[in-house]
Protein backbone atom coordinates (compact mmCIF):
# COMPACT_ATOMS: atom_id res chain seq x y z
CA UNK A 1 0.00 0.00 0.00
CA UNK A 2 2.85 2.41 0.81
CA UNK A 3 4.90 3.56 -2.18
CA UNK A 4 8.45 4.74 -1.69
CA UNK A 5 9.55 8.04 -3.26
CA UNK A 6 12.86 8.21 -1.36
CA UNK A 7 14.46 6.40 1.55
CA UNK A 8 12.57 8.74 3.87
CA UNK A 9 9.34 9.58 2.01
CA UNK A 10 6.42 7.22 1.46
CA UNK A 11 3.06 8.03 -0.12
CA UNK A 12 -0.23 6.16 -0.05
CA UNK A 13 -3.85 6.32 -1.01
CA UNK A 14 -6.32 6.92 1.83
CA UNK A 15 -5.20 5.10 4.96
CA UNK A 16 -7.34 3.89 7.84
CA UNK A 17 -6.62 3.54 11.54
CA UNK A 18 -5.20 0.04 11.04
CA UNK A 19 -2.62 1.33 8.55
CA UNK A 20 -1.15 3.66 11.16
CA UNK A 21 0.47 0.75 12.99
CA UNK A 22 1.74 -0.59 9.64
CA UNK A 23 3.34 2.80 9.04
CA UNK A 24 4.95 2.80 12.48
CA UNK A 25 6.33 -0.69 11.85
CA UNK A 26 7.78 0.58 8.55
CA UNK A 27 9.72 3.23 10.47
CA UNK A 28 7.40 6.17 9.82
CA UNK A 29 7.60 8.90 12.45
CA UNK A 30 5.29 11.49 10.85
CA UNK A 31 2.04 11.16 8.91
CA UNK A 32 1.00 13.98 6.59
CA UNK A 33 -2.67 14.10 5.60
CA UNK A 34 -3.12 15.86 2.25
CA UNK A 35 -6.81 15.04 1.96
CA UNK A 36 -9.51 17.56 2.84
CA UNK A 37 -12.15 16.41 5.31
CA UNK A 38 -15.42 15.26 3.80
CA UNK A 39 -14.05 14.70 0.32
CA UNK A 40 -15.66 11.26 0.29
CA UNK A 41 -18.26 9.64 2.52
CA UNK A 42 -16.11 6.54 2.97
CA UNK A 43 -12.84 8.22 4.00
CA UNK A 44 -11.43 7.81 7.49
CA UNK A 45 -11.46 11.20 9.18
CA UNK A 46 -8.25 13.07 9.78
CA UNK A 47 -9.13 13.25 13.48
CA UNK A 48 -9.28 9.44 13.68
CA UNK A 49 -5.94 9.09 11.87
CA UNK A 50 -4.40 11.75 14.12
CA UNK A 51 -5.64 9.99 17.27
CA UNK A 52 -4.22 6.66 16.07
CA UNK A 53 -0.95 8.28 15.03
CA UNK A 54 -0.43 10.01 18.35
CA UNK A 55 -1.32 6.78 20.21
CA UNK A 56 1.39 5.03 18.18
CA UNK A 57 3.90 7.78 19.00
CA UNK A 58 3.82 9.36 15.55
CA UNK A 59 3.59 13.02 14.60
CA UNK A 60 0.60 14.08 12.50
CA UNK A 61 0.30 17.08 10.19
CA UNK A 62 -2.68 18.07 8.04
CA UNK A 63 -2.02 19.98 4.82
CA UNK A 64 -5.26 19.51 2.87
CA UNK A 65 -5.18 19.90 -0.89
CA UNK A 66 -8.36 20.10 -2.95
CA UNK A 67 -8.63 19.34 -6.65
CA UNK A 68 -8.48 23.11 -7.25
CA UNK A 69 -4.69 22.97 -7.21
CA UNK A 70 -1.77 23.95 -5.05
CA UNK A 71 -1.19 27.21 -3.19
CA UNK A 72 2.20 28.53 -2.15
CA UNK A 73 1.34 28.09 1.54
CA UNK A 74 0.76 24.37 0.94
CA UNK A 75 4.14 23.99 -0.76
CA UNK A 76 5.84 25.81 2.12
CA UNK A 77 3.95 23.81 4.74
CA UNK A 78 4.89 20.53 3.03
CA UNK A 79 8.56 21.56 2.80
CA UNK A 80 8.55 22.44 6.51
CA UNK A 81 6.79 19.20 7.47
CA UNK A 82 9.32 17.16 5.51
CA UNK A 83 12.34 19.11 6.73
CA UNK A 84 11.34 18.90 10.38
CA UNK A 85 10.56 15.18 10.47
CA UNK A 86 12.68 12.93 12.65
CA UNK A 87 12.60 9.87 10.42
CA UNK A 88 10.41 8.53 7.66
CA UNK A 89 7.31 10.38 6.52
CA UNK A 90 4.09 8.92 5.12
CA UNK A 91 1.95 11.36 3.14
CA UNK A 92 -1.49 10.31 1.96
CA UNK A 93 -4.52 11.56 0.04
CA UNK A 94 -7.23 9.78 -1.96
CA UNK A 95 -4.84 8.06 -4.38
CA UNK A 96 -1.40 9.29 -3.35
CA UNK A 97 -1.16 11.57 -6.38
CA UNK A 98 -1.71 14.92 -4.64
CA UNK A 99 0.75 13.91 -1.92
CA UNK A 100 3.34 13.03 -4.57
CA UNK A 101 2.75 16.24 -6.51
CA UNK A 102 3.01 18.34 -3.35
CA UNK A 103 6.19 16.51 -2.31
CA UNK A 104 7.71 17.29 -5.73
CA UNK A 105 6.74 20.96 -5.51
CA UNK A 106 8.24 21.21 -2.02
CA UNK A 107 11.48 19.61 -3.20
CA UNK A 108 11.64 21.83 -6.30
CA UNK A 109 11.19 24.88 -4.07
CA UNK A 110 14.44 23.83 -2.38
CA UNK A 111 16.27 23.56 -5.70
CA UNK A 112 15.90 19.89 -6.63
CA UNK A 113 15.80 19.23 -10.36
CA UNK A 114 12.35 18.40 -11.77
CA UNK A 115 13.75 15.58 -13.94
CA UNK A 116 15.19 13.83 -10.88
CA UNK A 117 11.92 14.27 -9.01
CA UNK A 118 9.95 12.98 -12.01
CA UNK A 119 12.09 9.84 -12.12
CA UNK A 120 11.55 9.14 -8.41
CA UNK A 121 7.81 9.69 -8.77
CA UNK A 122 7.64 7.47 -11.87
CA UNK A 123 9.46 4.70 -10.01
CA UNK A 124 6.61 4.84 -7.46
CA UNK A 125 3.94 4.88 -10.19
CA UNK A 126 3.14 8.60 -10.23
CA UNK A 127 3.33 11.19 -13.03
CA UNK A 128 4.50 14.75 -12.27
CA UNK A 129 3.52 16.15 -15.68
CA UNK A 130 0.64 18.26 -14.22
CA UNK A 131 3.09 20.28 -12.10
CA UNK A 132 6.13 20.45 -14.40
CA UNK A 133 5.83 24.19 -15.06
CA UNK A 134 5.27 24.94 -11.38
CA UNK A 135 8.32 22.82 -10.42
CA UNK A 136 10.44 24.75 -12.93
CA UNK A 137 9.23 28.07 -11.52
CA UNK A 138 9.85 27.04 -7.90
CA UNK A 139 13.30 25.66 -8.71
CA UNK A 140 14.12 28.89 -10.53
CA UNK A 141 13.24 30.89 -7.42
CA UNK A 142 15.45 28.67 -5.27
CA UNK A 143 18.54 29.37 -7.38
Amino acid sequence: MFRQLTDHILVAPQIDVGNVMDAAQAGVTRIINNRPEGESADQTSGADIETAARAAGLDYVAIPVTHAGFAEWQVSAMADALDNADGKVLAYCRSGTRSTLLWALAQASKGEHPAVLAEKAADAGYDLTPVTAMMDMLRGRAS
